[in-house]
């Protein structure tokens, strides 16, 4: 087994140890989520905590690590009799993105149910993980039917597994760690709000404290174990110090003026349901403990409402999490006592939790106010040099630029919910909210054999297939005679998500009587759909001379959306090389990951202009998306008393359908589903 890079060596990032300490000293604060960019020792710190976790004591040869003085009574090896109980280090269990189901919650032999009726069990992850750690990184890219899974355990502190009728239990309480990177999709909200505590990473920008990282890393590199053996000192003492405020965490009193400044700080920032307050009320209490304090003051109520409100509070889905710390101290003014019971009139956030070093903490982010990131609704104009506003052809001095100059971004009118547009056909793409597809959760359709392990059972069918070879078999008693060629799996059908690729024309022919505010709002209402239903996004923008991908297919809707609050407008409207570059984009696209079927939105009136035959080598481009049968449909943005129904063409071309803006609410376009193909069929 490798060394861990020792925690205590870890340089700066003060919010993400402090939040790691904490659930080490309570774990009932409910786990960490910690949230930033790569390279920022997230997964080292995490694996780190491991080493400092006390030793837990289990039931010898229990495969639950039940608790010898209060052992489950369900556990399936059970029931245990009075025994001595061994001590262990805590585990910490990692949870890789493509687990399996019964990878993750344990494996049932259903053959063996059938015809002998024994629950021959084999654990999971979740089995591994009770009384320890279970740490999910990137479990922002984590399967849907996993996320279920992981939010009834977490929810129940047990895990279930039923198989047509055969159910096992047993006890899953574990600390729940997940890391993840912003760009790449955010959680859903259920999961979101099972992780007690919160916390924002970033590099740091001090040129002494990211020399130390390097030289700290490479001392580990060339010999992790005397690397480890000079900071014993510093881990034996923290661990001494998680051991005692474990201790004094009973004996912490929790006064009714500050469960007064708790419960009116979640109600200012409008947390939905009761379980900010209590993760609140909990991580004051082993704020107070981790300093060695009986009681819990309003500093420590400021340091919790940081940590477990930013994720909680009502915000749009593609702005970041975070809290306005003028309110918040407003709040707990307002709500407590005018002074702290030290006399301190401001707060003092908690120093170095590790009680050492002399690191300045530029790691941290303060406390649960996130960095500006790529998801941020405004990124820096002229950042690395390819931001939309420099665009082929980008200067409005640009030559080519004929008709029109470039004319800064316009802000997005109010999205709205929006009909769900969907690929037609039966896909086998990820789990998604979609399109119609082949999955592993869903209703159930037909049977087949098994490949591989079986993990749905079709029980008819299996039956049905054992039947007729009972006298063969020497059947004589009730049971039936089940062999493995007999069993079969269950078909289902589910939705999926797709790659929903948006081609904005953003020419000025779409500035003209400020139509682009109305554009925005609908493409963003449509980002808003496709991160609601769990898609991959991409954006091409095409005006002056050429086309460009202003966003390349990614999980980040809110990376998306920011790139279309920046969108200029302006020049000629090179409609085909629009179509061109949307078409590299998708067949780039399915040799990547060729499962997830494409849904091509294009937002344009449908005028092409510039170069020879713009139109006619538009409606070419139209007809290769169509021949390589890429569902699509064209928004049609032309206003006005006078219309030239050109994107109607369009639609036509690519074998979709066009709708108006107004078409496109949820209200005024039933059955525009069925419709994506319809036309294409009739073209």
């Amino acid at each position: 087994m490798s060394t861990p890079y020792p925690f205590t060596a870890i340089v700066g990032q003060d919010d993400l140890r402090l939040g790691l300490l904490l659930n080490a000293v309570s774990p009932a604060v409910g786990g960490v989520l910690v949230r930033g960019e790569k390279g920022t020792a997230k997964s080292t710190a995490v694996r780190a905590l491991a080493a400092l976790m006390p030793e837990v004591s289990v039931v010898p040869r229990c495969r639950f690590s039940c608790d010898p003085v209060s052992p489950d009574p369900a556990c399936p090896d059970g029931p245990h009799a009075e025994a001595t109980g061994v001590s262990r280090a805590a585990r910490t269990v990692e949870l890789p993105v493509g687990a399996s189901e019964d990878r993750l919650v344990g494996a049932l032999d259903i053959e063996r149910a059938l015809s002998e009726g024994v629950k021959a069990f084999e654990p999971g992850l979740l089995a591994d993980a009770h009384r320890g750690i279970l740490y999910v990184d990137e479990v922002n890219l984590l399967h849907d039917h996993l996320v279920d899974l992981l939010l009834d355990a977490a929810a129940m502190g047990a895990s279930y597994v039923e198989r047509e009728g055969v159910s096992v239990r047993h006890a899953a309480r574990f600390l729940l760690v997940g890391t993840m990177n912003p760009e790449e999709g955010e959680l859903r909200p259920q999961l979101l709000d099972r992780f007690g505590l919160t916390v924002e990473v970033a590099a740091s920008r001090d040129t002494d404290e990211r020399v130390e990282v390097v030289r700290r890393r490479l001392a580990y590199d060339d010999d992790p174990e005397g690397f480890a053996a000079r900071w014993a000192g510093e881990e034996s003492a923290l661990r001494e110090r998680i051991a005692a405020a474990r201790a004094l965490l009973p004996r912490v009193v929790l006064g009714d003026g500050v469960l007064r400044q708790i419960a009116a700080t979640c109600a200012a920032f409008e947390v939905d349901g009761m379980r900010a307050d209590i993760v609140m009320a909990r991580t004051a209490t082993a704020l107070a403990a981790w300093a060695g304090r009986e009681e819990v003051t309003a500093d420590d109520v400021r340091q919790a409402a940081l940590l477990a409100l930013p994720h909680r509070r009502r915000r749009n889905p593609f702005d970041a999490p975070g809290l306005d710390e003028d309110k918040l101290d407003q709040t707990l003014d307002e709500a407590g006592p005018q002074e702290n019971s030290d006399g301190d009139d401001q707060p003092d956030p908690d120093p170095d939790p590790d009680g050492g070093g002399d690191d300045d903490g530029g790691g941290g982010g303060g406390g649960g106010v996130p960095p500006q990131a790529d998801g941020d609704r405004t990124p820096p104009r002229g950042e690395s040099g390819d931001t939309p506003s420099q665009a082929p052809g980008g200067s409005p001095d640009a030559p080519g630029r004929s008709t029109g100059a470039e004319q800064q971004p316009v802000a997005s009118a109010e999205p709205f919910r929006t009909k769900m547009l969907s690929v037609p056909g039966l896909g086998e793409g990820a789990a998604g909210r979609r399109s119609r597809a082949r999955t592993e959760h869903g209703r159930t359709t037909g049977a087949r054999r098994p490949q591989g392990a079986l993990t749905k059972l079709h029980l008819a069918a299996t039956v049905q297939a054992a039947a007729p070879h009972q006298r063969a078999r020497g059947r004589s008693g009730r049971g039936l005679v089940v062999r493995r060629d007999d069993l079969r799996q269950a078909t289902r059908e589910g939705r999926e998500g797709n790659l929903v690729l948006f081609v904005v024309d953003a020419s000025g022919s779409m500035a003209a009587r400020q139509r682009m505010s109305a554009v925005k709002g609908a493409v963003l209402s449509l980002l808003l759909d496709a991160y609601q239903r769990r898609d991959k996004v991409g954006l091409v923008t095409f005006r002056g001379k050429e086309a460009e991908v202003a966003l390349p297919p990614t999980s980040s809707v809110d990376a998306a959306a920011s790139r279309l609050e920046s969108l200029p407008t302006g020049g000629r409207t090179p409609l085909a090389a629009g179509l061109l570059k949307a078409h590299d984009v998708l067949r780039v696209e399915r040799l990547r990951d060729p499962s997830r079927r494409p849904l091509l939105v294009v937002v344009t009136d449908g005028r092409a202009t510039g170069g020879p035959e713009p139109v006619a080598l538009a409606g070419r481009a139209g007809r290769l998306h169509r021949s390589e049968g890429t569902a699509s449909v064209v928004v049609d943005c032309e206003s006005g008393y006078v219309r030239l129904g050109l994107a109607g063409e369009l639609a036509r071309e690519l074998g979709g359908t066009a709708v108006t803006l107004d078409e496109l609410r949820a209200d005024s376009i039933a059955g525009l589903v069925k419709d994506v193909t319809a036309a294409g069929r009739a073209a």
